[in-house]
Formats: structure tokens, sequence, C-alpha cells
């Protein structure tokens, strides 16, 4: 009798359950024919009367100026340089600027001159995807609020392939399934990773790892669960991608471990504007009166700027240099919103706290004439971010002629402070007492000592360059365009 109550209950469930599945796949068919239609409606034929291929790029901060926005506007003029009958669109939530604005910007910033205009879609709802939005489950917030944004760019243009080159996976699937499209993607850094498992596994306190969370086991517990259920829809939404670019060695390790899609993916190294910082003159160091330091990145919290200024003042403090030149911290970076700028001004309160503030000056948006010309006159690179995916602004640093100081993690540690033909071409360092020490070491070097690292950095760079980058990017993309 047990099992025939089971039956009379499992049976009406499993059909139940069976109609509803039906009625979604025909629903989402419904909804991926009635897409296919309003591409038609909305799609018009070129000049040549054939209708130009739609190549779209979802990049809701294409106006931020950082290393992602210089691989977006590579990836651009490539592609337009390649195919002559390709748009290229680019879905941003940069309502509060033009898209010529944009495109000078990309210009003054990157010294990147498009070859044809690029039609932009702009975007209301970019708030959704704001860590601000979701103070508690910010992972699973910001990706759910991306397939809404995603959703709302789709609407708007049906591109017919589509790359997502700002991270944001979980729009994948929409563009792939729903929209049609053959899809791509740029990882710049994997939403989450195999050592932010690790850190919550461990209970370490970092800047997304609170410190109540760790120092409670059973938070920690339902954390690392969390988690777990992140990577696994993570890896389901990236292994829909027909073609994966990582920027890095380090990305591609956790990308294929998550995504587990080795067949398709592969590693494109970010178009670092070598041959602009190469172009200015190598020459041995002739001031000792004065030397600086100079930090080249983003104003967010995983950069770790506080780490810079406690390193630096610690230097100062302990003067380790003898007869003390003047020692200067140049910290130079984009700031995207009011929480960067709320960040710089935390930054600057350090400063005072710790008595460096006449010592240390903050450089924000600055156009890229006054940022060559601060790493021309720099003596050290600084850079602190743990597990930095790539680093462009380590290569720029070594381009420029510096000697780099970088964190000993991610892509400064596997790809870019690594020994060219057998010489040394910078340093990397930990933690606060590691850095203040490497500094002090790189400064009480002789300036031929200097010199030549300079020299072996500035050729272990050619491998960053943006004709690299493209040939690079071309093989990778060709799938896309068969």
């Amino acid at each position: 009798s047990c099992f025939r109550l089971l039956c009379s209950l499992l049976i009406p469930a499993l059909f139940l359950s069976g109609i509803l599945c039906v009625c979604l796949v025909v629903l989402l068919w419904g909804i991926r024919l009635w897409i296919q239609q309003r591409k038609k409606q909305l799609t018009s034929a070129g000049k040549d009367g054939k209708r130009p291929l739609l190549v779209a790029f979802f990049h809701p901060y294409c106006n931020a100026g950082g290393g992602g926005e210089r691989v977006l506007w590579c990836a651009i003029r490539t592609l337009q340089k390649k195919y002559r009958n390709v748009t290229c669109v680019v879905y941003t939530g940069d309502r509060d600027v033009t898209g010529e604005e944009i495109v000078e910007g990309a210009f003054r910033r990157f010294n990147i001159k498009l070859i044809h205009p690029v039609k932009f879609v702009f975007l209301e709802k970019r708030y959704l995807v704001e860590a601000s939005l979701y103070p508690h489950f910010t992972l699973l917030g910001q990706s759910l609020g991306s397939a809404f944004l995603g959703w709302e760019a789709l609407l708007k243009c049906v591109p017919d392939i589509y790359i997502d080159s700002m991270g944001y996976a979980f729009t994948l699937p929409l563009f792939k399934y729903l929209g049609g499209c053959r899809v791509g993607c740029y990882v710049h850094y994997p939403t989450i990773s195999t050592d932010m498992l690790s850190v919550v596994r461990n209970q370490d306190t970092r800047f997304n790892n609170a410190a109540f969370i760790t120092n409670n086991p059973l938070l920690s517990k339902f954390k690392l669960l969390y988690y777990y259920f992140f990577a696994f829809m993570y890896g389901l939404v990236g292994s829909c991608s027909d073609v994966i670019m990582v920027n890095s060695s380090w990305t591609l390790n956790h990308i294929l471990s998550l995504w587990r899609a080795g067949a398709c993916t592969s590693v494109v190294y970010p178009p670092c504007d070598v041959q602009t910082f190469l172009d200015i003159p190598l020459e041995e160091e002739k001031s000792t009166t004065e030397y600086s330091i100079v930090s080249v990145s983003q104003f967010r919290p995983e950069k770790d700027h506080p780490l810079q200024i406690r390193a630096f003042a610690k230097l100062l403090k302990e003067k380790r240099l003898g007869q003390q030149p003047s020692l200067k911290l140049i910290l130079i970076g984009g700031c995207r919103n009011q929480q960067d700028e709320e960040r710089v001004n935390n930054l600057k309160h350090l400063c005072e706290e710790l008595g460096v503030s006449n010592n240390v000056t903050f450089r924000i948006n600055i156009p890229f004439e006054e940022l060559k010309r601060h790493l021309a006159e720099a003596t050290i690179g600084l850079h602190t971010m743990w597990n930095e995916h790539f680093g462009i602004g380590v290569v720029e640093c070594m381009a420029a002629g510096t000697v780099i100081l970088a964190h000993n993690s991610g892509g400064p540690k596997l790809d870019i402070v690594v020994p060219y033909e057998g010489h040394i071409t910078g340093f990397l360092a930990e933690n606060e007492d590691n850095y203040a020490e490497t500094m002090a070491y790189i400064l009480s070097l002789s300036p031929e000592k200097r010199l030549e690292i300079r020299e072996n950095a500035r050729r272990s760079v050619h491998r960053f360059s943006d004709q690299h980058f493209e040939e690079t990017f071309l093989l990778s993309v060709e799938p896309l365009f068969k």
C-alpha cells in the first residue's frame, strides 16, 4: 500500500514536471524566434546591398580607461582592419557621455585610433551590475544583474557575433540560445577562482572575505558552500562559449579547471602600447637627489593601494639609504565612479595618518602624455595586487624603463616579471616588509646595475605588443567568422 501511495504521488509529479519542461522549451523557442524576427526588422542592408555582419562587444564600462578597455578598442580596431563587411557594436552603460566622446577618450588615453565608426548601444540598467547594490552575495547578485542587463542589450540590438569583453559570463547563454548568436569571450579575471575557494576554506581575511566570516566556522562553511554552488554555475555558463580567450597563464589554469572547455580556450596576451613607451630614451640616471616611485592602476579595492602607501611609509621611516635623497610616491589611476573617488579620499586620509602626505601625489584620469612623462622620470614601478590576472601596468612600467617591483603572484609572477634570456627583468614581493626592503635594495643598486635590469626588462616586453595581440586575437576569433 505504501508503494502504491508513492506511485500515485510520483507519477502525476513526473507527468507535471514533464509538461512544465515542454512548456519551458516551447517558451524559450518562441522567444528565440521572436528575437530573430526582431533582428530582421532592426538591421538594414549596407551600401553594397549586403547586410553587414554585426559584431557586438558587451562592455558596460567602456569609458573607464583601464587595461580591459585597451583590449576592447584594440580588438575593435583589429576586426576593422581585417574584415570589411563588419559593423562593430559596443553595449555600454556610460550614458553621461556621447559615442564621439568615448572614441575620443580611447584615442586620448590609449593612443588608439579606430578606422571606422562604432555603433554604441546605451544601456539604462547598468546599476544592476554595481557591487554596491549587493552588500551580501555580491558575486551572485552581480551575475544575475548582468543577465538582466544582457537581456536589455539583446532587445536593443541582436548581433551575429557576441563577445563578452568584460567578464560577464552569465550573458553568454542568453545571446547563444535566445539570440542565436555565435559567442566568444575575453576573460581578464575569473569571477570566482580556486584561489578564492582556498581563501574561504583556510579562513583567511582578505578584501573579499570579511573578518566576521573568518572568525565564525559556521559562516565560513556556508560561504564555502555558496562559493562551490557559484563556481558550478559559472562553469556551466562559461562552457557555452564557442571561443574563449584568456589574458595569462594564471587565468588559463583557473578557466580550464572551472569551465572545462580546453579545445576552444587560448591565451591572448592583452595589447600593451609597448612601442610608445619604448620610444622613451633609456639613459643613465642623472639626478640622485630625488627618486620617484610610480604606481599605475585603477583605484579599485583589489589593487591594494594601502599596501603601497604603508610600504612606502616604512621605507621613509627606516631611511635605509644612508644619505637620504628625497623620495616621492606617485599613484596614477582611473576613477570609474563615486566609490572609486571615496577610495581615493580614504587613501589620502591614510597618507595623513602615516605622515607621508607631502611625499605622495595622486594623479587621476590623466592624459596619456602625462602618464608617459611620469614613467620616464620614475626609478621604480610599483604594483601590489594579489593574483593580478595579467598586469598591463606592470608591462608599461617595464617598457618605459622603470625597475618593476610587482606582487609575487598571478600574471606578473608567471608571465611578466620572469627572467629573459637568463637575465633578471625586475623584482617580486608579497607583504609590507618585503616591499619596503626590496624598494630600499633597488635604490641602493648602482645606476649601472639598474640600467642593466631596465634594458633586460625592455627587451622582454615585445611579446606583449599590439601587433602580437592582433595576430593571436584574429587566430582565436576566426571560428566565429566561419
